[in-house]
């Protein structure tokens, strides 16, 4: 299994001001931590996304990738409507494990997703072999499906489902229409099964609900568009462990064709990140 999508950080309260104190996440979650819930899950490599949108978060992963094993690819932060990103973009991409770029796009108004300057600077990434992970609400699929018919040329991979809005029994309607809206984009490359339980609007989490949220994606891109991450330690608000939203996937596709089944839990994050595995 490749974990597509999970973060480290040395916690510190001012810098992730968005982490509940005293949640588990208010710690330090580095290398020691990562390996021991990958072990432990039988996660054999992963993926590491920026949670601090700076550069020096994106240097210190891939100072951290470099010292793994397990870490196979960072996505990190760069300024996008910098007159310099290019030269940000073309020391981070000199690192073999740096293999795409986020921002935290859920906070932004919508102009901001059509903006020249952040146009200017996503058109960069694909010659540089660089991916783009799309992180939005479910309310923001209108605008981000412009934003994707910008940028034909630039592979993108949707984090955690698009965050749609979970209700017990219910698959959201507007969820579902915009995602199979950027189904029919062909530079959607993939949609990471992650960040689901986060996105539980009820006290309790229906697992039944979760299974049909992964059973629509699954009939709206494939199994060769979906890609298994945790989002660990975030997943940790809602659930016991690492392992359990590893098993909860590996329960998902367990219905499935072994060719499937190992396209979702590991192959596809390989191809689309270029990870080599």
């Amino acid at each position: 299994m490749i974990d597509s999508h999970h973060h480290l950080w040395s916690y510190r309260a001012a810098e992730y001001d968005w982490i509940p104190p005293g949640s588990p996440l208010a710690q330090d979650q580095l290398l020691d931590q990562l390996h021991a819930a990958t072990a432990v899950a039988e996660v054999d490599a992963t993926v590491v996304v920026q949670a601090r949108q700076t550069l020096e978060e994106s240097d210190w992963l891939i100072s951290l990738a470099e010292k793994s094993n397990t870490i196979a690819g960072v996505v990190g932060w760069v300024p996008l409507l910098a007159p310099e990103v290019i030269e940000h973009l073309g020391r981070l991409a000199a690192h073999s494990k740096f293999k795409g770029v986020r921002h935290v796009l859920q906070g932004e108004p919508d102009p901001y997703f059509l903006s020249a300057d952040f146009h200017r600077g996503l058109a960069l990434l694909p010659d540089l072999d660089l991916r783009y992970d799309l992180l939005i609400f479910q309310k923001q699929l209108p605008v981000a499906i412009q934003l994707v018919d910008r940028q034909p040329d630039l592979g993108i991979i949707i984090d955690h489902l698009a965050k749609p809005e979970i209700r017990r029994g219910k698959i959201d309607p507007a969820w579902k229409a915009g995602m199979a809206e950027l189904a029919k984009r062909e530079q959607v490359l993939g949609v990471k099964i992650s960040g689901m339980v986060t996105e539980v609007l009820d006290p309790e989490i229906d697992l039944a609900t979760l299974r049909a949220y992964f059973e629509e994606a699954l009939e709206l891109f494939g199994p060769e568009r979906l890609l298994f991450g945790t989002d660990w330690p975030v997943c940790l608000l809602r659930i016991g462990s690492y392992q359990a939203w590893a098993d909860t996937v590996r329960g998902y596709v367990s219905t499935l064709t072994p060719v499937e089944q190992r396209a979702i839990l590991h192959d596809n994050a390989s191809r689309i990140y270029h990870l080599g595995l």
